[in-house]
């Protein structure tokens, strides 16, 4: 026993030099690398919290070829790392060092609701706690966590991230292969919410209301319910836009990348087809089945019923009909999570074209680039 008391206490050593100690904002400018199913975006971001001036400096977005990352185990590394060398020579980004985001089976964000006490005392609480909801072992696994302070039952709100090791291992060694450093592991919930807090600013410190926040990807979603400045509840959804893709190329016979732009697209003349729409409402049907379920057992194990407004990202959010349908499901009004509702850009270095889609699909990578961007 306490041989894997010792294993585990190696898994917080370990994260030091992976999750950031607070799992919030550090000071030293990083750029953000989100490795999605279907492709690869890197950002790097100015932000003065203080006179909450926030700028977009660099980004690029290359695609992955299919099966190049199945979750979030690496099936294809050399594929892999020239997207990463192509989307940094793209985005002209010099900076070596990273913010690096996971998410996926192998990963856990979650807070938790703990006793109390010394830091060692809930290093200690920490450790147990997330035996009950870790989908691996705790020996196998680095874990951090940062207290956000006591709550009303007198103990300690906490938010835990981990990852498996091997998977971190994995992505370290991918990134090395670029000859770029992974200074700090992000889960891809704490980046979202990160960029919530941000773009919402001060209107989340005068409502006791709730919000959801749904990160809608290609093969999974993750739901999040923030209220009284705090993620209270995450889960993830195993329910994402790839299953539009995968019915429309057995339906129609096409290849994966003219899958996906019949999806979002349509034809060449900017229509979607009939037998498309028959496709993307049977699975939307099933994703809205998925978040009732999450809602309602929010609701129920909370008794919380203060939702206010719903905000989505991610790629597949731009699925025709989805936000209409959500916002009908739901009963509240739903929009899509803006950073450029509060970030700057140069006009010269970014088009209209470029803003747009990195407002639909580069939420993730901006909010792992601001744990390395501010100045203050």
């Amino acid at each position: 026993m306490n041989g894997e008391r010792l294993d585990i206490k190696k898994s917080f050593e370990k994260a030091k030099d992976l999750f950031s100690e607070k799992l919030g904002l550090t000071s030293k400018k990083m750029m953000g690398i989100d490795i999605g199913l279907n492709s690869v975006k890197v950002a790097v971001v100015d932000a003065r919290f203080s006179s909450k001036k926030f700028t977009l400096l660099n980004y690029a977005s290359v695609r992955l070829p299919e099966g190049a990352l199945i979750e979030d185990e690496i099936q294809q590394p050399e594929e892999i790392a020239q997207a990463i060398k192509e989307a940094v020579e793209k985005a002209d980004i010099t900076l070596k060092n990273c913010v690096l985001g996971l998410s996926g089976p192998n990963t856990l964000t979650r807070r938790l609701q703990l006793a109390g006490g010394s830091l060692e005392e809930i290093e200690d609480q920490v450790i147990w706690e997330s035996e009950q909801y870790l989908p691996f072992d705790v020996e196998d696994s680095t874990i951090d966590f940062h207290v956000i302070g006591e709550n009303a039952g007198g103990g300690v709100d906490v938010v835990v991230a981990a990852a498996k090791n091997d998977v971190v291992d994995n992505f370290k060694e991918l990134l090395d292969s670029c000859d770029l450093k992974v200074k700090v592991i992000d889960t891809s919930m704490i980046a979202v919410t990160n960029m919530f807090e941000v773009i919402l600013g001060d209107k989340l410190k005068s409502t006791s209301d709730s919000f959801l926040i749904i990160d809608i990807g290609a093969q999974k979603s993750s739901f999040i319910v923030y209220k009284n400045q705090m993620m209270v509840f995450t889960k993830e959804i195993m329910v994402g836009g790839i299953m539009i893709t995968e019915e429309i190329q057995r339906k129609m016979g096409v290849n994966y990348f003219e899958a996906e732009d019949l999806k979002i697209i349509g034809d060449e003349n900017g229509n979607l087809p009939e037998e498309i729409l028959e496709i993307i409402d049977e699975v939307v049907e099933n994703f809205f089945s998925e978040i009732k379920k999450a809602i309602d057992f929010y609701i129920t194990s909370t008794s919380d019923e203060s939702l206010e407004t719903c905000y989505i990202t991610g790629g597949s959010s731009q699925i025709p009909g989805f936000l209409e349908g959500l916002e009908a499901l739901l009963g509240i009004p739903v929009s899509m999570l803006n950073p450029f509702d509060v970030f700057q850009y140069s006009e010269k270095k970014f088009d209209e074209e470029q803003i747009k889609e990195i407002s639909q699909r580069g939420v993730e990578a901006l909010g792992l680039a601001l744990r390395g961007a501010s100045d203050d």
